[in-house]
Order: structure tokens, then sequence, then C-alpha cells
């Protein structure tokens, strides 16, 4: 009697459980700073993701993404109680961003911010760095200077902006 419930046995298996996905970000202790560098140490350390979960759980957080689009796992909060952190890195051309996203024990998207990152317009690169502490609270100081050999970094156009996690998974300005 042949069984009808393993007609497509292909489909199931190019799922990627939630834990399977969790498990792309290690837990780091906090405080985490995000700049240039951590970027360059996270995409040593940390596998790139393969392109099933970049199809299951990205595109669905990044919407449309071109082939030169690069994802790297950072890191997930440690400590988080109804809720996952994750921190990732999105690489594209002339641009990539450091993005956290927090996420229910079930796997539904709650909230989504863009924490650090550099891009470039025209001759201005737009730099931010982003400091999570203990305490969920993230500081973000961004800059501006002009591209090019010797360009000055200007701190008069620095300005600094902060977050927090609240303990259900929701991100919000601090004042």
């Amino acid at each position: 009697m042949p069984d009808h419930h393993h007609d497509h046995p292909h489909k199931r298996e190019i799922r990627v459980s939630f834990e399977e996905f969790l498990e792309q970000f290690p837990e780091l202790p906090l405080p985490v700073i995000l700049n240039e560098e951590a970027a360059h140490d996270f995409s040593k350390e940390n596998e790139v993701l393969n392109s099933l979960i970049i199809d299951q759980y990205f595109l669905p957080l990044e919407g449309e993404m071109d082939e030169l689009t690069e994802i790297v796992p950072c890191f997930r909060f440690p400590k988080t109680k109804d809720f996952h952190a994750i921190v990732y890195w999105k690489a594209g051309l002339m641009q990539y961003y450091f993005i956290l996203v927090t996420i229910s024990p079930q796997g539904v998207l709650i909230d989504r911010r863009v924490l650090a990152g550099t891009f470039v317009e025209g001759d201005i690169v737009t730099q931010s760095v982003a400091t999570i502490d203990e305490d969920w609270i993230i500081t973000v100081v961004t800059g501006q200077a002009r591209s090019g050999r010797g360009a000055l970094y200007d701190a008069s156009t620095s300005k600094t902006t902060s977050f927090e996690v609240m303990p259900d998974g929701s991100i919000i300005d601090n004042e």
C-alpha cells in the first residue's frame, strides 16, 4: 500500500528549522562594538549563510537582494528570555550595514533596526558605529567624511543617537 504522506520528501528537506537558523549566530557577551573592524572579524569567524537560509529567513526581512549582496551572521544577544535578538551584516555595493532583528521564540519578526554601517553617496562617506551594552541600550555615533586621499573626518558632522531593546523585543528610540 503506497503511503501518500511521503509523496514530496524533497519539499520537507529544503526547509531550514528555526533552531538551525539561530545556530548560525553564536551568543556573544555584551558589550559589543559594531564597526568596520568587527565586520571583518565576523566575516572571518562566521560562515557565510547558505542560499536556503537566505531565501527562507532573509528575503522576507530584506526584500529583493541582488547577487552582489552578502549576508554574514554576526551574533545573538545572550540571556534574552522572551525573544531572540540577532545581528547580521549586510554588504552590498558601496554600502554595508549591521542590522538587529528581534524574533519571537516561534520565529515571528518583532522588530528590525539598522544599527551601524557605511555608505557612500557621491564623494561623501557616512559611517556609523554602534555600541550595544549589557542593558541592551545601543548607542550609535554617525559621522561623515569626504572620500578620497587624505579625507578628513569632520567631527562637527557627528551625531549620537540611542535606542533600546525592550524586554518584549521591541526596539524604541531613546530621547
